[in-house]
């Protein structure tokens, strides 16, 4: 059994959804009999180091956890996304999509040997605590983060619920300060809807992380139906801050919002690695228009659907440009008692065949939340993939897009949510039509 998954969260929140396993075909040995070569000297090196090691390190070393850490940091080599996962990392993996789990709540990856932070689930320990998208987490409970591996740190950061972590924080422009959080239960909020007013209905999804995001999405259309009382003006759709999750959840959400055709396509390494994901006949609230809200914290499965609806003209995309994680990753178990690894297996792209690794998706209409500088934004907006140790290219060579200051700013004093509130004001203004055939609603 494999996993593919989208999340951008490592060793925290990633969920996983059984497929097929390919063969691994070798290549031809002719052609790389000099590569396999070299590749067999360095094995012979590594046996020396190891048995050098074993031989002369000043403490007995731990032979499995330094192997161990040999295959997670060969691994993580080739992309910030792959890894090794211990029989135990891989046991919390499984558990994670049950839909509850112990810890902060918190989607993190690895940089210059910190712990930086993709986004804070909505109602965790850490979005209460005021961890933002782009902080580093340097210490854990005063002990230095740098020489640990992310799944170490991960470990670390989990616990009993109702124990308590002091994290400390480097944030730019600050000096560091320290955080103390209380773990808990974390059960996500998978999918919640308010009356906006107007006849506008509000859908926020926080994560793609589980197999319930699409069931809670169809209860949120029964509950906009019956708090309504009828078919909604305009849906806002709310995936800022939401780090990615299940393939398969990010399609079946889009398609709630298609009429057939092309969600999203994946293609690996080889000319028959392709997958294309289509929608079905129909969808919910034909013509309804529908504004998707987006910012440098949604990731991977949010960008699926984002580009899906902006690429199919379903939906006008508003807010700042996405953190541009346009790839697949597999969760391979490598049989009992051997943990399992976590590999990049492919790319995907946007119905019109655009890939936005290390891009992003870029708004329709570009909104701040707050007042910054430029020299602010410039640093808020580039914080994405591309930013990442060993992140993969985009293929196509495409760069991320200059930041600039938007038109359309927050007073200085603005206290609500000025993205929302301009998505509520576009929706008003008439917003936009598309769609063909409907399916309920």
């Amino acid at each position: 059994m494999r996993a593919m998954l989208t999340g951008a969260a490592l060793g925290v929140v990633l969920g996983a959804t059984a497929v097929g396993v390919s063969a691994v075909a070798w290549p031809d040995a002719e052609n790389t009999a000099p590569r396999y070569e070299a590749a067999f000297e360095q094995l012979s090196l590594f046996t020396e180091v190891m048995a050098r090691a074993k031989a002369d390190y000043v403490e007995e070393i731990d032979e499995v956890a330094a192997l161990e850490a040999a295959i997670d940091g060969m691994l993580g080599s080739l992309d910030p996304h792959s890894g090794y996962m211990s029989p135990d990392e891989f046991e919390a993996l499984q558990v994670t999509t049950s839909g509850e789990y112990g810890g902060l709540g918190i989607e993190v990856t690895m940089e210059d040997g910190f712990v930086k932070v993709v986004t804070p689930m909505d109602e965790s320990p850490a979005s209460r605590a005021g961890l933002e998208s782009g902080d580093l987490l340097t210490h854990l409970n005063a002990k230095a983060i740098v020489g640990l591996s992310l799944d170490d740190a991960v470990r670390d950061m989990r616990g009993e619920p109702g124990t308590e972590l002091t994290v400390t924080v480097y944030r730019e422009g600050q000096d560091p300060f320290d955080v103390t959080l209380i773990r808990e239960v974390i059960e996500p909020k998978y999918v919640e809807f308010e009356d906006k007013g107007d006849g506008n209905a509000y859908i926020r999804i926080a994560t793609f992380n589980n197999k319930k995001t699409t069931t809670k999405l169809i209860e949120a259309f029964d509950e906009i139906r019956e708090t309504i009382g009828r078919r909604p003006n305009g849906i806002i759709l709310d995936l800022r801050n939401n780090g990615g999750g299940l393939l398969d959840e990010a399609v079946s959400v889009s398609d709630q919002f298609l009429s057939g055709g092309e969600v999203v396509s994946t293609i690996g390494r080889r000319p028959g690695d392709v997958m294309r994901s289509n929608a079905q006949r129909g969808e919910v609230f034909k013509n309804v228009p529908v504004v998707v809200l987006i910012n440098n914290g949604s990731a991977s499965a949010s960008e699926i659907v984002a580009g899906a609806l902006q690429d199919r003209d379903r939906a006008t995309v508003l807010g700042t440009t996405s953190f541009g994680k346009g790839s697949v990753q597999t969760v391979m178990p490598l049989g009992a008692e051997r943990g399992a690894i976590r590999l990049t297996t492919a790319r995907y792209y946007t119905p019109s065949g655009r890939s936005i690794q290390a891009t992003g998706i870029v708004p329709d209409i570009e909104v701040a939340n707050r007042r910054v500088s430029e020299e602010e934004l410039a640093k808020i907006k580039r914080y994405s993939e591309a930013d990442l140790p060993n992140a993969l290219d985009n293929e196509d060579g495409t760069a991320r897009d200059i930041p600039h200051i938007p038109d359309d700013m927050p007073p200085v004093d603005y206290e609500g949510d000025y993205q929302l509130d301009k998505a509520i004001e576009f929706l008003n203004a008439g917003g936009v039509l598309a769609s063909t055939e409907s399916r309920a609603g």
